[in-house]
């Protein structure tokens, strides 16, 4: 299992901009509770999950398997 960040710059940048610019929120959530903060709950559990492989939400980072 291997987490890295996305391979597209630009999109690294605007969600890193977004995560500064939310207090490091994820910046695709409306919501501003913890269980949104970045490393956000639901990528925890993704990664968790052996036979999941894909990005998070906001597509920061890349979990393979």
């Amino acid at each position: 299992m291997k987490v890295t960040l996305n391979q597209d710059p630009e999109i690294v940048k605007a969600i890193k901009e977004g995560l500064e610019h939310t207090g490091g929120y994820c910046p695709c959530r409306r919501e501003r509770i913890e269980d949104n903060k970045c490393m956000c709950k639901e990528f925890k559990e993704q990664i968790a999950d052996p036979e999941f492989e894909g990005y998070c939400h906001c597509l920061l980072y890349y979990k393979s398997k």
